[in-house]
């Protein structure tokens, strides 16, 4: 099969973690005979710096004509120090994703076994840790209207939810939590605010479709607590847009790093894959990191474009990786391998044991990647 990937590989570190998952894809495509043409296109700072735009047309036109979307990571300095900047890299995602109609953010999180002691809290509280966050990624505060007085001494943020935009996004969580636990876990604060009860209401009625999916409710700061006293309690969480890019930032740790978060942004007709982690402008040129998120979003884009055995297969290439502790630094200090060794080892295994990898990992040998 024939598929076209825009890439945007952002600002930072960006570039680095993206060129591993492509690598990685471009063995997928290999393996199951399948033909990846990836074009590349600036966002971010780099086309700010180019264009004067953090998402020129041409951008945005690219990823409208493309399969899918991968995505790197934005945000520079220069940008980041300035609030007076009125032109910023992060207007550039915001608008791609309201362009593309991307109203679903989709973060699993999960801890891994051969991980759990890098992680700050204690192994017995994160062990079976495997959830899913569902955040509505284009309404809410951060899309409202905007107000500053001219004096600059009052703001305001308008927060707004249609049952329409809650609808959609509530019957992909219980959906996804159907293949899961069948759990569904809607975390808002509708003991203060009237959005967060129209969630409720909606909720509680889509809810009603899916009567083997459990539906609980908690208020988001009882939730952020939950998180690190019990996290395998969740399955899948449901939420609004600033909500869901808070928990689910406090969720990253509990596998030990940020780069180990993926995630997938879906609507209608359009999918944009990338890591939860950031620019990470300190690290960029640095060969140190951790590629594994950019990897993982690469299996989320592989399942979105219905390849589901390639990407239980690459999904295990990283899990092997992960379990002989061929990671980066974060994951293990002192560690001698960095982005690209990472990446390699992970694109290696796929290509020596290709759709057998999920079946027979004992059996791999230890010296067979080109790195060991």
């Amino acid at each position: 099969m024939n598929f076209k990937i825009a890439v945007l590989p952002g600002d930072g570190i960006g570039p680095e973690v993206t060129e591993q998952a492509i690598k990685c894809l471009k063995v997928v495509g290999d393996t199951f005979e399948h033909n990846f043409t990836f074009e590349e296109a600036p966002v971010g700072a780099v086309a700010i710096d180019k264009t004067g735009d953090p998402l020129p047309e041409a951008t945005l036109e690219l990823c409208k004509n493309s399969d899918a979307v991968l995505f790197g990571a934005i945000g520079d300095p220069k940008y980041d120090n300035d609030p007076s900047a009125r032109v910023r890299p992060e207007q550039g995602l915001l608008k791609l994703r309201k362009e593309l109609g991307l109203f679903t953010n989709i973060r699993p999180i999960k801890a891994y076994t051969s991980l759990i002691d890098r992680s700050p809290l204690r192994p017995d509280r994160i062990k079976n840790t495997d959830m899913t966050i569902y955040r509505e990624l284009t309404g809410g505060i951060y899309f409202g209207e905007k107000k500053l007085n001219e004096e600059g001494t009052l703001a305001s943020d308008l927060c707004e939810y249609s049952e329409k935009e809650i609808e959609r996004i509530a019957h992909q969580a219980f959906k996804a939590a159907r293949t899961r636990k069948n759990k569904v876990t809607l975390v808002d604060k509708a003991n203060v605010l009237e959005t967060s009860r129209l969630w409720r209401k909606v909720v509680t009625k889509v809810g009603e479709s899916y009567p083997e999916v459990e539906l609980d409710f908690l208020f988001v700061d009882n939730a952020a607590m939950q998180m690190i006293l019990n996290p395998s309690q969740f399955d899948v969480i449901l939420t609004e847009n600033m909500f869901g890019d808070i928990i689910s930032d406090e969720g990253s740790v509990i596998g030990g790093s940020i780069g180990l978060l993926a995630s997938a942004s879906v609507g209608d007709k359009h999918g944009l894959f990338e890591p939860v982690h950031g620019s990470f402008p300190q690290g960029k040129g640095q060969n140190i990191a951790n590629p594994v998120a950019s990897i993982l979003s690469a299996v989320m884009l592989l399942e979105y474009l219905g390849l589901n055995e390639e990407a239980h297969a690459l999904d295990c290439a990283v899990t092997i990786a992960i379990e002989r502790e061929i990671v980066t630094e974060d994951l293990k200090p002192g560690s001698r391998f960095g982005t690209k060794e990472v990446g390699d080892h992970i694109a290696s295994l796929l290509a020596d044991e290709g759709d057998k990898i999920c079946f027979d990992p004992e059996n791999i040998e230890y010296g067979k990647s080109t790195i060991i």
